[in-house]
């Protein structure tokens, strides 16, 4: 496997394009006036408390007031109340927490209004940020993630990630946790702190020790709503979370942007350093690694896959539903049920794939082809699971359905991503597919044409293409033409026939019997 992150920077923005064996699996955004992102800590005014719901609004700066729920205020916040008073008068400074006094926990099943008052400053960390019309929400059991391990204020508890499954290693890293923790805080065990070194766990701590004693000390004097301690910029943030040794390649077309990153590799992984590159030709960074290609392929309503299977992704207002089409797939499987189980399987590569790179949240429905076998239901669940396990997101996937529907729920903390891959029509009113994805659709058709012939038998007859002739020339340029590669491909050879009254993306398949 071959992981790269590639970096497009311009004035106003950065986009994070991860791919995986070529394949982009991941795309993210940081605009520069983004002010309420995952992980933020906000010095913030408690607004209207809610006896009904058992929650607040919390007025943090944002249009629309965040919410928090009495379950999101952590058992300890009555010593992060306490905390706050002390450090806000400018007087109490151990900021350790070493000596701090801290107070009795709250009941789980309490009410919000014996906690918190309307106009009281509180400290809380945005766990979701605004989508559509509702602010942020919120928690004010405050988490300070570093590459291996999260620090957590007020807190006694060690605990190891659940993806780690080996107890010994698991009891090695508890111990070499309790032996670091500072007192007056908790400490968890991220997955990618599995077999490393008490040296190593222990930099990565201090260094989050020190983000905390440098938040607390902005807090006296600080108008409120504030911003008082931002999560990483999103470079810094995925290499901390994904960073590992499939990594073969960062590239941007930020002078400084790579400075920055170079530097954060010292810190947190040395021996990648030399991976990290400037793009410095002349074609787009993105255009240069073919990610323009994969997004205009990737973010339809319709997504295509290898031998003319296909996915359909509807959004309603309650949740995602995908549905897994075959297409016009030759039955080379020995019966129905084995080709329902490859296109299941190669579906849930994609599915899971396309969850991650439009970070589509909530409910999803997958209506995966029917198997009437148990055990090829089991096996596509496994590999769903599998698949998934790569997504760093926090999910939930249920067994397969006696209908081949499988339920997912993902956590969603961002905006899905959405992009628009339809362009205005050159010839009339309208939307059409994106001139770049022609030759994606023309090949997926082909490969259906050939296989629809294979079927009946015909594989005498000539196919040809009748097409626009600006694309017919382009696609029969040079000696490596895109005709010859069909040709090397499918043992085929395709009459290419240019058509004046067709418009650019306007194309059609005939066949004819060949002479002998």
């Amino acid at each position: 496997m071959k992981t790269e992150l590639i970096i497009r920077s311009n004035s106003s923005d950065i986009d994070f394009a991860l791919l995986r064996d070529g394949k982009l699996i991941e795309l993210n955004n940081e605009t520069t006036g983004n002010k309420f992102s995952v992980g933020d800590i906000f010095l913030a005014k408690i607004g209207k408390v809610l006896t009904g719901l058992n929650a607040s609004f919390v007025n943090v700066g944002y249009p629309k007031d965040g919410f928090l729920h009495y379950h999101d205020l952590g058992a300890q916040v009555n010593s992060l109340n306490s905390f706050l008073k002390k450090v806000s008068t400018g007087k109490y400074k151990e900021f350790t927490l070493k000596n701090f006094q801290k107070e009795e926990d709250i009941n789980k099943d309490g009410s919000i209004n014996k906690v918190l008052k309307t106009g009281q400053n509180l400290l809380v960390q945005i766990v979701k940020e605004p989508i559509s019309t509702k602010g942020p929400r919120l928690s004010s059991e405050l988490s300070i993630a570093g590459r291996y391990l999260v620090l957590v204020p007020f807190s006694n508890r060690v605990s190891v990630s659940q993806k780690i499954e080996d107890p010994k290693e698991k009891e090695r890293l508890k111990r070499l946790a309790k032996s670091i923790r500072p007192k007056g805080f908790g400490v968890i065990l991220r997955t990618v702190a599995e077999g490393k070194k008490v040296a190593e766990l222990d930099k990565d701590l201090q260094n989050s020790l020190e983000r905390w004693i440098t938040m607390c000390k902005r807090i006296p004097n600080t108008n409120t709503p504030t911003k008082i301690l931002s999560e990483l910029n999103r470079a810094s943030s995925i290499l901390r979370d994904v960073m590992n040794e499939t990594f073969t390649n960062i590239v941007t077309n930020d002078e400084t942007l790579k400075v920055e990153i170079k530097e954060y590799l010292q810190e947190i992984y040395p021996e990648k350093e030399k991976i990290v590159k400037l793009h410095k030709s002349e074609v787009p960074i993105f255009e240069k690694y073919g990610i323009e290609r994969q997004i205009k392929t990737s973010f339809g309503k319709t997504v295509s896959m290898s031998k003319g299977a296909y996915l359909v992704i509807e959004h309603t207002e309650a949740l995602h539903v995908i549905d897994v089409n075959s297409g016009n797939r030759s039955n080379k499987a020995g019966s129905q049920e084995d080709t329902a189980l490859e296109v299941n399987l190669i579906s849930a590569t994609e599915v899971a794939r396309q969850l991650q790179l439009r970070d589509m949240g909530g409910i999803i429905v997958v209506d995966f082809i029917d198997m009437h076998k148990a055990e090829n239901r089991n096996k596509l669940f496994q590999h769903l699971k599998e698949q998934m396990a790569l997504d760093r997101t926090k999910h939930k996937i249920l067994p397969p359905t006696k209908f081949g529907l499988i339920q997912i729920t993902r956590q969603r903390v961002r905006p899905e991503l959405s992009i628009k891959t339809t362009e205005d029509n050159p010839n009339k009113n309208g939307q059409v597919e994106a001139p770049i994805v022609l030759l994606d659709n023309i090949e997926s058709d082909l490969e259906k044409y050939i296989i629809n012939l294979e079927q009946q038998k015909s594989t005498d007859k000539k196919i040809q293409l009748h097409i626009h002739p600006f694309i017919a020339a382009y696609l029969t340029k040079g000696v490596n033409s895109i005709r010859f590669k069909w040709y090397l491909k499918h043992k085929k050879w395709i009459t290419i026939i240019p058509r004046d009254a067709y418009t650019y993306l306007h194309y059609k398949f005939t066949s004819t019997k060949e002479e002998k």
